[in-house]
C-alpha cells in the first residue's frame, strides 16, 4: 500500500484570494474535474460548505475526501487561548473530516492578498518578536496535538512574516516539536529558497506537503518590478508539477530519503481563464503519480 496520496486544491478552479478568478466556476464541475483527473483528495476552498453533515458526504459523492483546510491565523495580535477560541469550527470540521493536518497561515499583518501592495513592503520581524510569536504558536500546536490528534502545520508563504528559508529556520528553531511545517515548494522558491534544503533540515517536522512549481522568468519580472503577490500570481507565476522550473527530481529523492508518508497535495494558483483547470489537473496528477513511482514513494 502507498505511503502517498494524491489531492489537489481547490485554486486550480476558484482562487481564495481572488474571487472573481474562477466565479464562474460551480463547486459541482470543481469537484467532478478533480476526480476525473485522478485526485482522491481536496483542501478547503471558499465555495465549500463548512458544514461536516454537508461538505463529507457532497466530497464522498465524487470520491473525494478533506485533505485538510487552510485556516487564516492571526496569532500577531491575539493571545494563544484567543486563536483557539477563533479556530473550533475549523478543528471540529477537520475533526470530522479525519484530517491529520491543519494548514495553518498568519495573516494578521501580510501583504500576500493585497493587490496594490508590493512584497517588498512585507512585514519582518525582530528577534524578540520572533520568540514571543513562537512561544504563542507552540501553545497552539500543543492544544491541536494533546487534545485533537491534529498537527499544526505552519504554512510559509510570500509577503507573510515567513517567506525565505531564514524565517522558516527561525520560525522552525523557536517552537516546540508539536508545530510542523506546510512545505510549499513554489512558496520556498518564490521566498528565494530551495524545497530541497527544507526537506533535508526540517524533513522530521514536515506535518504536510503543497506542490506548485514556478516560472523564474515570470518570479524575476515581478521582483525586480516590485509586484505584489496577486499581480504576480496573474502573471503567471504559479504552475502544476512539472512544467515549470522546481526540479520535482531532487524534490521527490529528498522525500524518499526522509520516507515521507502523507498527502502530496497539488496548490496551483493561475487564472483558469488562461489555464484550463482540468488539462492543468490531469497534467499535475500525471506527473506527479510518475515522480513518485520513479522515487518509489
Amino acid at each position: 500500500m502507498s505511503k502517498v496520496q494524491y489531492g489537489i486544491s481547490p485554486l486550480t478552479w476558484t482562487n481564495d484570494d481572488m474571487p472573481e478568478l474562477g466565479s464562474e466556476i460551480t463547486l459541482e464541475t470543481c469537484l467532478s474535474e478533480m476526480s476525473e483527473a485522478g485526485f482522491t483528495g481536496t483542501e478547503l476552498g471558499t465555495k465549500y460548505p463548512r458544514d461536516p453533515e454537508v461538505l463529507i458526504p457532497l466530497l464522498k459523492q465524487h470520491k473525494l475526501v478533506l485533505a485538510s483546510g487552510w485556516f487564516s491565523g492571526n496569532l500577531m495580535v491575539l493571545t494563544a487561548a484567543e486563536e483557539i477560541d477563533a479556530m473550533e469550527d475549523h478543528i471540529k470540521l477537520l475533526k470530522a473530516a479525519g484530517c491529520k493536518a491543519m494548514v495553518y497561515g498568519e495573516v494578521s499583518n501580510s501583504v500576500h492578498s493585497e493587490m496594490d501592495t508590493p512584497l517588498s513592503q512585507r512585514v519582518i520581524l525582530t528577534k524578540t518578536e520572533w520568540q514571543i510569536y513562537a512561544e504563542k504558536l507552540t501553545v497552539v500546536a500543543d492544544h491541536l496535538l494533546n487534545e485533537h490528534d491534529i498537527k499544526l502545520s505552519y504554512h510559509h508563504h510570500v509577503g507573510t512574516i515567513c517567506e525565505t528559508e531564514s524565517d522558516i529556520h527561525t520560525l522552525m528553531g523557536l517552537t516546540g516539536d508539536s508545530v510542523f511545517l506546510t512545505l510549499d515548494t513554489g512558496h520556498i522558491t518564490y521566498g528565494g529558497g530551495n524545497p530541497v534544503n527544507m526537506i533535508n533540515r526540517w524533513g522530521h517536522r514536515i506535518g504536510h506537503m503543497h506542490f506548485k512549481d514556478l516560472r523564474v522568468n515570470v518570479m524575476n519580472k515581478a521582483r525586480n518590478a516590485d509586484k505584489s503577490f496577486l499581480n504576480a500570481v496573474l502573471d503567471g507565476v504559479f504552475t502544476v508539477p512539472g512544467t515549470g522550473d522546481v526540479d520535482y527530481d531532487d524534490v521527490f529523492a529528498a522525500l524518499k530519503k526522509r520516507d515521507y508518508e502523507g498527502w502530496l497535495l497539488v496548490e496551483a494558483e493561475q487564472d483558469p481563464a488562461k489555464a484550463n483547470p482540468l488539462e492543468f489537473a490531469k497534467t499535475a496528477y500525471q506527473n506527479m503519480t510518475d515522480y513518485a513511482k520513479k522515487y518509489s514513494l
